[in-house]
């Protein structure tokens, strides 16, 4: 059972939102923050290809970082942060489609580490196919550990 820590939660990651340069670069929307899970999209652009026409298995990764991330941080106290401790990721299926769809979801909740996993899956046409699952661990940075410049 999740429990929430911060009833303002969504407001504060929209926030955190406009400052995810590198997820912005990528094209990446996280569009659905609920308590414990995230979801986004990706519109696939030649640039997310690898040399074959594929996904890059490095999008792919990245995808499940972002919204097992952000899921993570659903459930952490306001004034703490969330990093990225550990990701595994396992690859089902090639990627190729039009859009990657990425769902994220905690796991196991506790105070300095959240499990969380991810699931990513490619739309093609009316094709829906799950190409990937990240299992992660998302350690939670604490405000003594934030330099005030950051926070």
């Amino acid at each position: 059972m999740i429990k929430v820590l911060n009833p303002n939660f969504k407001s504060r990651i929209e926030k955190f939102l406009e400052r995810q340069y590198f997820m912005k670069l990528v094209g990446f929307d996280l569009n659905v923050i609920e308590a414990g899970t995230t979801e986004g999209w990706l519109t696939l652009k030649q640039e997310h290809q690898q040399q074959t026409g594929l996904v890059h298995g490095g999008v792919t990764a990245t995808v499940a970082d972002i919204v097992a991330g952000f899921a993570a941080y659903t459930v952490v106290p306001e004034d703490h942060h969330v990093v990225t401790g550990e990701i595994k990721i396992s690859y089902f299926s090639k990627g190729k489609g039009d859009r990657l769809h990425a769902i994220g979801k905690v796991i196991k909740q506790g105070r300095k580490l959240n499990f969380c996993e991810a699931e990513v899956w490619c739309l093609g046409g009316e094709k829906r196919t799950l190409i990937a699952k990240a299992t992660t661990t998302m350690a939670t940075i604490f405000p003594e550990d934030i330099s005030p410049a950051k926070k």
